[in-house]
């Protein structure tokens, strides 16, 4: 990802999520965040999606994932988060982890598909009605 493409990551962001973060939050990820590498899908030249990832030592942390909706469901998500994944592992990364809403079945099955399982909950974790976050892990090493 780069700063030109902040205004269609936010465009996705909106559409994606209750509580999207804001254009300042991107561009402080990719322009001053030394933790964070950002990855955009692209399709005919055009921005359909995003997936960042925080990477401390060697542990990686999915920030967020997101499609714009009339995408969905033709496997962008899956080539993305691969592709993530692929980046995490060739900067060091032994494990990757990210949140998903409990009541997310989609996400949890493409992430299960990908080797992602259960780790625990995190309680109310979404502010904008306090629905638990399943926690989901994935070793690198057979990627």
């Amino acid at each position: 990802m780069r700063v030109e493409d902040i205004d269609t990551v936010y465009l996705i962001e909106t559409h994606s999520f209750a509580s999207p973060w804001n254009k300042e939050s991107f561009y402080n990820e990719v322009a001053h965040n030394l933790f964070a590498t950002y990855l955009v899908a692209e399709l005919n030249g055009e921005v359909i999606g995003y997936c960042g990832i925080w990477l401390i030592v060697d542990e990686a942390q999915v920030t967020n994932i997101a499609i714009l909706p009339e995408y969905r469901g033709n496997g962008f998500g899956e080539i993305l988060l691969r592709q993530a994944m692929k980046e995490a592992k060739r900067r060091g990364a032994r494990q990757l982890s990210l949140e998903v809403r409990v009541s997310n079945h989609p996400a949890q099955s493409l992430y299960r598909k990908l080797g992602f399982q259960p780790g625990g909950i995190r309680k109310q974790y979404y502010t904008d009605n306090l629905e638990d976050a399943l926690v989901m892990w994935v070793m690198l090493n057979g990627i």
